[in-house]
């Protein structure tokens, strides 16, 4: 994509949303870890049920290890994986209460270093709690970058390091969030709704899909 065409491609995506937040619901930067770590295979509406009365009683680290992880699995036993991720929040709250006096860092290396944490729960992190200028690529930015041509590449690693690249000021700091949001409503996987996309003529998708109704009349 040509960097007239990016940069007219984030100015539609951000005047259609100029405030655009992540959907997790958290209460703090600790919480915020969590709901993250829990949202891997899982919906964001799946893990705000999920954590909806575990964030009313639990807001530290230190409460979460009181909890314990059979108490933690009761709250989160309706979301995918819940064993495994039960195990490592404990721990990542363990290695925050020892390792960081109970706050979460605002360093990469360290974030990744807590259980369960990967890259993209680490830019997650950086960019909704420090601010930071990260690109948490999941499954939405993979097929937006890939499909639009605003950054391809074969791997998550490949298509952040290309919308870094290619994402200019004042775009940086929301754009994940922008290309989260229009792969989870507009840009989806099985069928893209071209019909009412607003950056469809920017896209190197093609053919485009045509909305339901003509697509009858088409087949008839």
């Amino acid at each position: 994509m040509k960097k007239a065409d990016v940069i007219e491609f984030y100015t539609r995506l951000a005047a259609e949303n100029p405030h655009p937040e992540t959907e997790l619901a958290y209460g703090n930067p600790y919480q915020l870890v969590v709901a993250v770590a829990l949202s891997a295979q899982s919906t964001d509406t799946g893990v705000n049920k999920a954590t909806r009365r575990l964030f009313q009683e639990v807001t530290t680290p230190e409460q979460m290890v009181a909890l314990g992880e059979a108490g933690l699995k009761e709250h989160i036993k309706t979301i995918g994986l819940f064993n495994t991720k039960a195990k490592n929040v404990i721990a990542l709250s363990e290695k925050l209460i020892a390792d960081h006096g109970g706050e979460v860092p605002a360093d990469r290396a360290a974030l990744e270093a807590l259980p369960g944490v990967g890259r993209k729960t680490a830019n997650v992190v950086l960019n909704v709690a420090f601010g930071a200028e990260t690109f948490a690529v999941d499954t939405h930015i993979f097929r937006v970058g890939n499909r639009t041509g605003l950054a391809r590449g074969k791997t998550p690693l490949a298509v952040e390091l290309k919308l870094d690249k290619a994402t200019p000021q004042p775009f940086r700091q929301h754009a994940h969030h922008w290309l989260i949001l229009h792969g989870r409503y507009v840009c989806k996987a099985r069928t893209p709704e071209c019909w009412r996309c607003i950056v469809a003529d920017l896209c190197a998708l093609k053919p485009k899909t045509v909305a339901p109704k003509v697509r009858a009349k088409q087949e008839t």
